[in-house]
This record gives C-alpha cells, structure tokens and sequence, in this order.
C-alpha cells in the first residue's frame, strides 16, 4: 500500500509543475503583458538607469505586479535592487 502511495505522489510532481515555477511563469506574462501595453518601462532602460558603485549587474526577475528585482554583485556581497516598473524609481535596496 505504502509503494502505491509513493508511486502516485511521484506521478503527481512528474506531471505538475512546482508551485514556485508556476508563480515564476505568471509573473512573466503580468510582466510580458505590461510592457507591450505602455504600463511597464524596458527592462533594458530601467537596468541602464540604476548604477550601483563598483558592482556588476548579473540579472534581473519580476517579483510583484509592477516591481522588478535587480541583482548585482560587488565583490563576494549580492545586491538586491527592487524597482517600481512603471516609472524606474528606486523601491527598496537588499545587501
């Protein structure tokens, strides 16, 4: 009985994705769909926009409807550097 169980719950993560994946691909249509709507500027425009001192940027994720996340590191410390998509102000920084 337990081996039935076990093979169920296998097939069950085999076939549905993991919840984090699932949040991951809505946040890139909400991001996808705000921009080609005017609502959100370039992610190209708002990275050239944000400097941080002696770091180098390594990527950039939507985390909320209207806010990206920007990631740059600068030696052995990551730099978190969230930012409102609709106009490129500066929410919040995360060291």
């Amino acid at each position: 009985m337990r081996f039935l169980s076990f093979i169920a719950i296998a097939a069950l993560a085999a076939v549905a994705p993991p919840a984090e994946a699932q949040r991951s691909e809505r946040e890139q249509d909400r991001a996808l769909h705000g921009l080609r709507h005017g609502d959100y500027l370039p992610l190209d425009l708002i990275i050239a926009r944000v400097r941080i001192a002696g770091a180098s940027f390594i990527g950039a994720e939507h985390v909320a409807p209207g806010v990206y996340r920007l990631k740059y590191m600068r030696g052995p410390e990551v730099i978190w550097i969230d930012v409102d998509a609709h106009t490129g102000r500066i929410l919040g920084r995360v060291r």
